[in-house]
């Protein structure tokens, strides 16, 4: 197997020079990163088709955005565990120069091993969910060793490492509910997206188990950002306002505790926030975020090891049922819910 020992060897450089080099790290000279990317394209691989594999000992990491700081934390983790299995790793951000297809073609040419999706095309609820479907479906057969995180496509044969959205709504609601809370709204994300689906499908299910009514007029939904949690939370305090209300994401949160301020809410002491994903802010802004956390270490770590576990000649037969796991959320209490 061409690793990077074996890249580094042919090339005459250090493992730690191929390592920045293929993960496009600055301070290379020129002349050594041409010679490294030459090595790469020509090293001996078999033949493109169902279940070909070039040995470069590298792997695709595919994100949809990095100013949602969740997605670097997911980067950054993916990386590491790799970095561990003696793979390197090529980041995309495919909301930036080039879509996430473009980026798949490019790692193609590359010679990657396998792809790890964040969020994949598939999970964004703007896509043609058909024509999307049977995108993957092409790169599967074409021998793409693939794993999906919080992917979102319980149709396609990908394993998806993914958190409990619906746990996640539950147990926002039932904190805010054990805090004597009985309005309770939701800042959504976008109606056709999954995660925002169980995580409604949650909220209401513990409301229900506490008598209290999920009205709809108690969600609002908003793009997931802070400027869609502000419009979200705006559109909620335009009626009877909630008393507390669990978001999304933290980066929808911190909108809505903003649009709150704006109109002269105090939180907690007006309205209780209760967050999505603990991202590092949430536990210093002000006031810190209570959230549910997603396990991100671990779900990198079982990403990275399902895709070794496909890449593994000895491992698991091709066409084996796909190996996805579902990870709790944790729930983080701090200073932006409080009891009536």
């Amino acid at each position: 197997m061409a690793g990077l020992a074996e890249i580094a060897e042919a090339a005459g450089v250090s493992v730690s020079t191929v390592s920045r080099v293929l993960n496009r790290k600055s301070g290379i000279a020129e002349e050594t990163r041409q010679r490294v990317l030459d090595v790469v394209n020509q090293l001996p691989h078999t033949a493109r088709g169902v279940g070909a594999l070039r040995r470069t000992g590298v792997i695709g990491l595919l994100v949809p955005e990095l100013s949602n700081p969740v997605f670097p934390a997911f980067a950054e983790a993916l990386e590491s565990r790799a970095a561990q299995a003696g793979y390197a790793s090529l980041l995309c951000n495919t909301r930036a120069a080039m879509s996430e297809r473009e980026y798949v073609q490019m790692l193609q040419a590359r010679g990657v091993e396998g792809m790890i999706f964040v969020s994949p095309e598939i999970a964004n609820p703007d896509t043609d969910e058909r024509r999307t479907r049977g995108y993957y479906e092409k790169l599967g057969r074409e021998g793409v060793r693939m794993v999906f995180v919080n992917g979102g496509a319980p149709s396609l044969d990908v394993p998806d490492i993914t958190v409990d959205e619906h746990l996640a709504g539950h147990a926002a609601a039932r904190h805010l509910l054990e805090l004597g809370h009985r309005r309770i709204g939701f800042v959504s994300g976008p109606s056709r997206a999954l995660p925002s689906r169980l995580k409604r499908a949650g909220w209401a299910a513990a409301l229900e188990e506490a008598g209290v009514e999920p009205a709809a007029d108690l969600v609002a939904h908003g793009g997931f950002s802070a400027e869609g949690g502000a419009e979200a939370m705006a559109r909620l305090l335009d009626g009877p306002a909630p008393t507390a209300v669990l978001c999304s994401s933290d980066v929808m949160a911190l909108g809505a505790m903003g649009e709150a301020k704006r109109r002269g809410l105090t939180t907690p002491e007006d309205i209780s926030v209760v967050g999505f994903d603990d991202i590092p802010m949430a536990a210093y802004c002000q006031p810190a975020l209570t959230t549910l956390a997603q396990p991100i270490r671990d779900m990198a770590a079982a990403a990275v090891d399902e895709l070794l576990r496909q890449l593994d000649p000895d491992g698991a037969e091709r066409g084996s049922t796909s190996f996805s796991r579902l990870f709790r959320p944790n729930l983080i209490v701090r200073e932006s819910t409080r009891g009536l």
